[in-house]
């Protein structure tokens, strides 16, 4: 008798959880064939790290696992299997040195993810993994997987199938959501794909809108009170843009306030543009007298309020509360600013729901399609930017890898 012949996995996307899954199948000596729409790989990847990589966390364990909320029960085995300690291990395999940030984020002494993407593409077709550009999965004909291609629709065939097709942000860069409608016809539970780390819009004054459109307000504390009655608080820095507002600390608080707007329609923020002073000494700066300067040269004189923290308080302040100290110092410390919508979804930089994870096993194997295998952004979690995002998407591509063959294994032996 010959051998028998191999086993074939088509892993479908070509991002960090795709790859990761495919590099778990060829460890396995399986044959992989990956396909991605681009024309070529880890496209919404590169752009990630065109502003420095932030590849992981160096927190500890247990406010990691914090920060993928609703979640955290289903995260924390696919990290278990595969978290920050373990991925820094692999990227040092790889080449890739790396070094922690004064905020704790783990990046690549390069900064870049290209080198990384090239050293481990490389690495991949050294092991066999087969590469298949602009091929966009349409789902199923006849028990095969159809793509369109340049060349018209092809069928493939596979022992098994490894779907990593990412949320549905960022659709020039092959992130578009569309394989949605194609699981849910297979009876494939979906939540809801929603835009996560996005910014929120908020009805600026064309005067706002004008003169302070991408002006960085820092630092700040953003307070405000969920529709379940939880207060959220977090300091940091963020962007007014022509839209409304953006940046690392309104996307760490994008979940709630996402979901606050859902429920009630909107939602009011509170700023604390002086987070270094309490109130009174906030009050004894205001009630010094300022003799012939103006309100403006004032603040900016004794509190250092000015540009664009001082547009955001002339914005929302009526001329009565301007003129008297006693009613200005609480809003230099809380001052409202009413959120309408989030920012299409499609400028988000990830998204929340997707497949859900009680529609899968413990291998990320869908369980009314055995055989089937789902991983990265397209399952329904979410997190906030500073690497949890990629750790995930790592862990998870690594766990479905490691599903298929297993299962694939299986089979065989009981076939």
């Amino acid at each position: 008798m010959g051998d028998p012949q191999p086993r074939t996995v088509a892993v479908i996307g070509g991002g960090p959880a795709g790859l990761m899954a495919a590099e778990a199948l060829s460890r396995a000596g399986v044959r992989v064939e990956l396909f991605d729409a681009m024309p070529s790989l880890g496209r919404k990847f590169l752009l990630a790290g065109r502003g420095g990589l932030n590849i992981t966390h160096s927190e500890p364990r247990e406010p990691f696992l914090s920060r993928y909320g609703r979640r955290r029960e289903q995260i924390a085995p696919l990290l278990e299997r595969f978290g920050p300690e373990s991925l820094l291990t692999w990227l040092h395999r790889l080449g890739i040195e790396t070094f922690v940030g004064t905020s704790g984020r783990v990046f690549p002494l390069e900064m870049k993810s290209a080198p990384l993407l090239r050293a481990w593409l490389h690495r991949l077709r050294e092991s066999g993994v087969r590469f298949h550009v602009r091929h966009r999965w349409c789902g199923w004909r006849e028990g095969a997987l159809l793509f369109h291609t340049p060349d018209g629709e092809r069928p493939f065939r596979a022992d098994a199938v490894v779907l990593a097709l990412g949320g549905g942000s960022w659709k020039k860069f092959g992130s578009d959501g569309g394989w949605v409608p194609t699981l849910q016809q297979q009876g494939i539970a979906v939540a809801p794909l929603q835009p996560a780390n996005c910014g929120f819009e908020v009805q600026w004054s064309a005067h706002l809108r004008q003169r302070f459109s991408g002006s960085p307000v820092k630092p700040a504390v953003i307070r405000f009170r969920d529709a379940q009655g939880v207060e959220h608080q977090r300091q940091g820095e963020f962007v007014v843009t022509e839209h409304g507002i953006e940046g690392s600390l309104v996307y760490a608080l994008s979940a709630p306030l996402r979901d606050a707007i859902a429920a009630q329609g909107s939602v009011t923020i509170f700023l604390d543009l002086l987070p270094g002073y309490d109130s009174a000494r906030v009050v004894q700066a205001l009630s010094r007298p300022r003799g012939a300067k103006s309100l403006s040269n004032h603040l900016r004189s004794r509190l250092g309020i000015d540009g664009v923290k001082a547009g955001l308080l002339y914005e929302v302040a009526s001329r009565e509360q301007l003129n008297d100290a006693a009613q200005l110092a609480p809003l230099l410390k809380a001052l409202p600013l009413t959120l309408i919508a989030t920012r299409p979804m499609d400028e988000a930089i990830s998204t929340a729901g997707g497949v859900r994870f009680e529609a899968m096993d413990e291998h990320l194997m869908v369980r009314n399609h055995p055989g089937l295998f789902c991983a990265g952004e397209m399952l329904d979690w979410e997190a906030p930017t500073g690497g949890y995002l990629l750790t995930a998407c790592f862990a998870s591509g690594l766990v479905a890898g490691e599903g298929a063959a297993r299962w694939l294994d299986y089979r065989g032996h009981g076939a």
